[in-house]
């Protein structure tokens, strides 16, 4: 959908004082360029080329909303690897946001002429109570700067309109299996990468020395408390091990359901989607992230024992779910047998972490610890602070406020606990924990309602991940660390995948109609 035209092409123009001048410009810029290398300034010869990439990307974006939706998404993978190489740089940083305002305004400039069809979920009045409710927060009088309301605003609400954008990316099965292929491709990019540095080591995909702010992130080392076997957490292309760490988590549950979709549905891509689950099992097991190699383990029960229920029983095609288990089960085997047989130590220091600290019968287990005591513990001291029934203001405890303080001069809050809810208190008092907690039993179960009306398609395995995906970042993972929903990455996801979602129904329902005319119209024929 071009809304626009494309830039002008100098090759074929007919007018020489544009060709000229287009032959000036490139000229010039060829100098200036050649003068930065001669001066050993590469940093800024690269902020100079992202500048003229972001320009084209802005077209493309304006020209087709749609593509402008896979930059968005591959710019927010990659974007980590770009600002430590370039010192943390906050025009990187943002870079992201200011992609997606191109993208809201392409889409909703579709929108306006009627080219796209809308949805309003259920959930729809309480995300909007919720929202308001932020709002008021901004202008919280214990907030110590405006700009902590405004960072507060873009942690909890920025992506939002991506669930629109989402449900009306997917208009055949075409640009579903396009989603996918697209997904799982940069899924096995990012994760190799971590792979290849959990072995190499930290100078791996890291600058000689990191930025101040984000050093400590990428140096990251786990010991096992027993037999003092240390593993590097990789980051990948990410600044910090902790996104890497959530990112394998929404990788895990896109590949099982693209995987069980397709064995259900198409024979092509089925090899990319178990290679796919194959990386991201090894990923899991060399990140050294005990909270991933357990969300990840009790992810793929879950999804099993789900796949089982909403199999297509009356069409006989349960054998295929099997398949799928059998198949995930398999490859992931194979994987880690691999890394086992090739890198014997890397793996003994994971797996050394992992038993000594999560085994239940291991004198160093910290299970119990980690998994109920410590969030709980945390969460009670939220009510030491003297404003907990009221907040603090939205944004005054979020991720990256260390921004607002270094950045806007903003004075800092010194408030904070190591809980999501004790978190959403400070902030929001105790009302936003109960409109929060509102908000995402609502989405849940309007969820819950269209995974239930896939039940027996081919579809099913692919609604519930996102169901399941959405519940437990909403639920248990906000709970924990509410970072976790602010997590840039895990929330775009969040939003995209929502949307999809919601059109998937739909979508069935089309592709069953197109397929029952097809076959009515070949029986019709033959007789």
């Amino acid at each position: 959908m071009r809304m626009i035209g494309s830039l002008p092409s100098f090759r074929y123009s007919r007018s020489p004082a544009l060709t000229l001048i287009a032959f000036a410009a490139v000229l010039a810029l060829a100098y200036e360029a050649a003068q930065l290398v001669l001066d050993g300034d590469f940093s800024t010869l690269v902020m100079s080329g992202l500048i003229f990439l972001g320009l084209a990307v802005v077209v493309a974006i304006l020209n087709d909303w749609r593509r402008g939706l896979y930059l968005l998404l591959g710019w927010i993978l990659f974007e980590d690897l770009f600002r430590k190489y370039l010192g943390n740089n906050m025009a990187v940083f943002f870079a992201k946001d200011a992609l997606a305002i191109v993208l809201y305004i392409a889409y909703f400039a579709a929108r306006r002429d009627r080219l796209l069809k809308g949805f309003k979920p259920s959930f729809f009045i309480p995300l909007l109570i919720f929202i308001w409710f932020g709002v008021i927060q901004m202008f919280n009088p214990a907030s110590t700067s405006i700009f902590y309301g405004i960072l507060g605003m873009k942690v909890y609400f920025f992506y939002i309109p991506l669930m629109f954008i989402g449900y009306s990316l997917i208009e055949s099965e075409i640009d579903l299996r396009k989603f996918f292929t697209f997904n799982a491709i940069i899924i096995l990019i990012v994760t190799c990468l971590g792979i290849a540095q959990s072995i190499l080591g930290p100078k791996f995909l890291n600058p000689a020395v990191l930025q101040e702010d984000i050093r400590e992130l990428g140096s990251l080392y786990r010991v096992s408390p027993i037999s003092g076997l240390s593993a590097y957490r990789p980051t990948s292309v990410f600044v910090s091990a902790g996104r890497f760490s959530n990112f394998l988590i929404v990788c895990w549950l896109v590949a099982l359901g693209f995987a069980g979709y397709l064995l259900l549905r198409s024979r092509r891509g089925r090899n990319l989607a178990f290679i796919c689950m194959g990386v991201i099992a090894i990923g899991s097991l060399m990140s050294a992230s005990r909270g991933v190699f357990m969300w990840n383990m009790g992810n793929a029960t879950v999804v099993a024992a789900a796949f089982l229920w909403g199999a297509p029983w009356r069409q006989g095609e349960a054998r295929r779910i099997l398949r799928i288990i059998q198949r995930s089960l398999l490859v992931v085997g194979l994987a880690l047998l691999v890394m086992m047989t090739y890198f014997p130590d890397k793996v003994a220091s994971r797996l050394a972490i992992y038993n000594e600290t999560l085994s239940p019968d291991s004198p160093t287990s910290e299970l119990v610890t980690r998994a109920r005591d410590y969030p709980l513990k945390n969460f009670l001291m939220t009510f030491e602070h003297e404003r907990w029934p009221f907040g603090y203001g939205i944004g005054t405890a979020s991720l990256g406020i260390q921004y607002v303080v270094r950045i806007m001069h903003a004075a800092p809050m010194r408030i904070g606990v190591e809980n999501g809810y004790g978190q959403l208190i400070l902030e929001l008092g105790i009302l936003g924990l109960f409109l929060w907690i509102f908000l995402s039993i609502s989405i849940s179960v309007s969820a819950w309602k269209v995974v239930k009306r896939l039940r027996g398609t081919p579809w099913f395995p692919l609604g519930f991940v996102i169901f399941w995906y959405g519940f437990t970042l909403l639920v248990p993972m906000s709970y924990i660390a509410f970072a976790n929903y602010q997590d840039y990455v895990l929330n775009a996801y969040l939003w995209i995948l929502l949307g999809i979602l919601f059109r998937l129904p739909q979508l069935a329902q089309e592709t069953i109609q197109l397929e029952a005319a097809a076959n009515l119209a070949s029986v019709n024929g033959q007789a």
